[in-house]
C-alpha cells in the first residue's frame, strides 16, 4: 500500500485531493495547521492527521520524523494575499508572506521529505501552481491571466514553477511536476466573484492523477483552460 502525504489539506482542493487518495487504497497522511480543523478533516475522510505548518521547519521534521514511508508528496498548502490590492501599493513585508507558504514552505517539506521519497519504488512529488505564475501567459498583455496584476501570487507561483523544474531534474528518478487545479473559488481566492467556477472535486482531478503515477516529470499540467493538450505553458 502506497503512502501520500498531502500539506494545507483540512479544507478545499486539499481535502478532496487526501479524500480521493484514500478512496484510491493509499495511506494518506493529512497536514493542516489546526490540529482541531485537521483532525475533524481527517476523520471524516479516513486519512491520519499530522500536524504541519509549512512555514515552521521544526513542524514539518516532526511531522516526517513519523512517516515511515512516503510514495508521494502534495505540495498544496497555498496563500494568496493581493486580491484587491494593486501592484504598486504591494508592500515587500506581504510578499514575503506569499513567498514563505508558497515557496519556502514547498522547498522546506520536499527538503524534509526527499530522503523518504528516494527510497520508494516510484516517488512523486505533485506543486499545485497556477497559469497565473506562467511567465508566458504574464507576457500577454492581453491574456485574462496578465490582467489580474496579482504581484505576490503571479511572481510566488512564478518561482514555485522554477522550483519544480529544477527538482525534476535533481531529484530524478523521483518524478515532479506542477499542476493547475483550474478556476476553483476557495478560501485561497476568499471565494472572490470571478475567481472560481469549477468544485472542488474537479480541481482535484488532475493532481490526484498524478499523485497515482499518471505523467513524466518536469510537467506543468493543467485542466484545458489557457493550456494546449492539457498543459500550462511555462
Amino acid at each position: 500500500m502506497e503512502t501520500a502525504l498531502v500539506t494545507g489539506a483540512n479544507k478545499g482542493i486539499g481535502k478532496e485531493i487526501a479524500r480521493r487518495l484514500v478512496a484510491e487504497g493509499m495511506t494518506v497522511y493529512l497536514g493542516a495547521r489546526d490540529e482541531t480543523r485537521g483532525q475533524a478533516a481527517a476523520d471524516e475522510i479516513g486519512a491520519r492527521f499530522v500536524r504541519l505548518d509549512v512555514t515552521d521547519e521544526e513542524s514539518v521534521q516532526k511531522a516526517v520524523a513519523g512517516l515511515e514511508s512516503l510514495d508521494v508528496l502534495v505540495n498544496n498548502a497555498g496563500v494568496a494575499v493581493d486580491w484587491g490590492v494593486e501592484p504598486a501599493e504591494m508592500s515587500a513585508a506581504v510578499m514575503r508572506n506569499a513567498f514563505e507558504v508558497n515557496v519556502f514552505g514547498v522547498v522546506t517539506v520536499t527538503r524534509a521529505c526527499v530522503p523518504l521519497l528516494r527510497r520508494a519504488p516510484e516517488g512523486r512529488i505533485v506543486n499545485l501552481s497556477s497559469p497565473l505564475g506562467s511567465l508566458t501567459l504574464l507576457s500577454d498583455f492581453d491574456c485574462p491571466v496578465a490582467q489580474r496584476k496579482l504581484l505576490a501570487y503571479s511572481s510566488s507561483k512564478s518561482a514555485l514553477n522554477a522550483v519544480t523544474l529544477v527538482y525534476a531534474q535533481a531529484l530524478a528518478p523521483i518524478r515532479v511536476n506542477a499542476v493547475n487545479p483550474g478556476l476553483i473559488a476557495t478560501d485561497l481566492n476568499g471565494f472572490t466573484p470571478g475567481a472560481g467556477v469549477g468544485t472542488v472535486e474537479q480541481g482535484a482531478e488532475v493532481p490526484v492523477r498524478l499523485a497515482l503515477g499518471d505523467g513524466g516529470t518536469g510537467e506543468f499540467h493543467g485542466d484545458g483552460v489557457n493550456s494546449v493538450g492539457g498543459r500550462v505553458p511555462w
